[in-house]
């Protein structure tokens, strides 16, 4: 037994995969589709075991109303709304037509696009949009390093009590402890403020990039 985590080698992260719930044929050929599309952007893909553990929190907190901020090609937004009830609802926010043409056809084909509605836009202004009021139980921020502080204060006061909000890169591949770009400086200034966040309790998780998940009071 021991305090300190276990190095995560690459055997040992593909032993981790593949004793979690598998990537079914959707996840496998959209996760294909956008690598062969979009080579270079392919990262901005969440992990097999992160979408899911998105599907598994959904569920497991009874989500009935979520946010996505950043869907890129839309496999998270495919495993949160897996994870809703039929009559659950997912907002998601981005701002490329071009990548979420990608998703749209995945989620039609995972029979789950009409529990997703998409606005395409500016976060940051889009967001204001949502009703001024705490309903939301689930909220995933992925999209731009910079934009996370006012993505953050747009969505926590629209949280009902216990909501969660999960925030994906704030590891940003170690380089928090020793910022090397404007993101990294972002995501450090960042983590530090949801650490003073007297209207959350939150705990980092050590998945793929880190993953932040805040409790709302």
């Amino acid at each position: 037994m021991t305090t300190k985590p276990l190095p995560l080698t690459p055997e040992l992260h593909a032993y981790l995969v593949a004793h979690g719930s598998p990537p079914d044929e959707i996840i496998r050929d959209l996760a294909a589709e956008t690598l062969a599309l979009l080579p270079d952007q392919a990262t901005m893909q969440v992990a097999p075991e992160q979408a899911a553990f998105l599907t598994f929190l959904t569920q497991l907190l009874g989500v009935r109303q979520a946010v996505e901020v950043g869907t890129f090609t839309g496999l998270s937004a495919l495993a949160i709304a897996r994870g809703l009830p039929e009559d659950g609802r997912l907002t998601c926010f981005d701002i490329s037509e071009e990548y979420t043409g990608v998703a749209r056809r995945y989620w039609a084909r995972a029979g789950v696009d009409d529990r997703i509605e998409l606005r395409i836009g500016p976060a940051a202004d889009r967001l204001r949009e949502l009703p001024h009021e705490r309903y939301l139980d689930f909220a995933f921020i992925d999209a731009d390093k910079t934009g996370y502080p006012i993505y953050w204060s747009e969505l926590v006061p629209r949280m009902r009590p216990g909501a969660v909000i999960a925030v994906d890169n704030t590891l940003r591949g170690g380089r928090v402890i020793a910022p090397q770009n404007a993101d990294d400086r972002a995501i450090a200034a960042f983590n530090d403020d949801v650490l003073t966040d007297v209207r959350v309790d939150a705990v980092m998780l050590p998945i793929a990039d880190g993953v932040t998940l805040a409790r709302v009071h």
